[in-house]
């Protein structure tokens, strides 16, 4: 299975470590050359310094015809814009976006984007370890709904790029989510 990952972070390291050695063909993108220093020294795959946001720049690195694509950086503006190229723009079939903030992650998966909320998956482990029920917060969302192009609802009302923790973002993020 080909599979491009944008963000070389801890997870996105330990993913490309993973898929690799069970004999996946990985592609990591990152725009900071220091993050591939996160890759084993038996790391088969290719390591690609370039903005996974660029159209270009994913197609040039193969994931056009790529089986997956995840997006695993620090914002979630730059995870939802990766995976709405990889959607819409390269037809990849398989496109997960990593979103911090719960709401946006719901309102991203209705709009066509599978979404994996590690606010949510945090609060559910914690709450499991301590015996407490599920937080119903989103932890992985499949994508249930169809976004027909254009500004993505977050861009429209001026988010900002981030974790997901401004005051702003997540007021746009809301209004992203009750008009969605």
């Amino acid at each position: 299975m080909k599979i491009v990952i944008v963000g070389c972070g801890r997870v996105g390291a330990s993913c490309a470590e993973l898929w690799d050695a069970a004999g996946h063909e990985v592609i990591v993108l990152d725009i900071v050359t220091r993050a591939f220093e996160r890759l084993p020294s038996t790391f088969g795959g290719v390591a690609i310094r370039g903005d996974g946001t660029d159209e270009d720049v994913l197609r040039r690195a193969g994931a056009e015809g790529a089986d997956v694509l995840v997006a695993l950086t620090e914002g979630d503006n730059r995870n939802v814009m990766s995976a709405q190229l990889a959607v819409e723009a390269l037809g990849v079939p398989r496109v997960i976006a990593k979103i911090n903030d719960p709401v946006r992650a719901a309102a991203y998966s209705e709009l066509g984007i599978a979404t994996l909320c590690r606010t949510g998956l945090m609060a559910d482990a914690i709450n499991g370890h301590l015996g407490f029920p599920p937080s119903g917060l989103p932890g992985v969302l499949a994508a249930t709904g169809h976004h027909d192009g254009g500004a993505h609802p977050a861009a429209a009302h001026g988010a900002h790029e981030g974790a997901g923790d401004g005051a702003t973002e997540q007021e746009a993020a809301r209004r992203a989510a009750v008009e969605a």
